[in-house]
């Protein structure tokens, strides 16, 4: 059985708390396991702070929609935004070599969306029309 369940705010710095609050209420009302909410909390920061400030540039009222979906052994994330066209996939190589560099040889930024793509056990990104929609499945911690 899974149980699915969809939010939507507008793409503002301020929301981020709503958005991560609606994440953690999901978890907790769907007994998920301390780290699978850490993970999906982690990984919405990211995203929601990803496009609202390099997306859209700063505050905007386009909609970041956000669903999750808890099956027996993973979850589902999908997000979508309407910021320009960004596939966080196609950057992962790069992403996660910088991630694995020496502190002082890694440059400024970029480490959150490799820790997002790397919590996942699969990750897929699709643009359709102006959305942009990215499916993490999060494997559940065992209890």
């Amino acid at each position: 059985m899974t149980i699915a369940e969809t939010r939507t705010w507008p793409a503002r710095m301020t929301q981020l708390s709503e958005a991560t609050a609606f994440v953690e209420s999901f978890c907790t009302a769907h007994a998920l396991a301390a780290d699978d909410a850490l993970h999906l909390v982690l990984c919405v920061e990211e995203l929601f702070t990803n496009t609202v400030v390099h997306g859209h540039g700063g505050d905007c009222d386009a909609p970041v929609r956000i669903a999750l979906r808890a099956a027996p052994r993973h979850v589902e994330l999908t997000y979508e935004d309407h910021a320009p066209p960004f596939d966080p996939v196609e950057h992962l190589a790069g992403a996660a070599a910088e991630l694995d560099a020496d502190r002082e040889e890694r440059p400024v930024g970029g480490v959150g969306i490799a820790l997002v793509l790397r919590t996942a056990s699969r990750a897929r990104y699709v643009r359709e029309g102006d959305c942009n929609r990215l499916l993490l499945t999060i494997a559940r911690a065992p209890r």
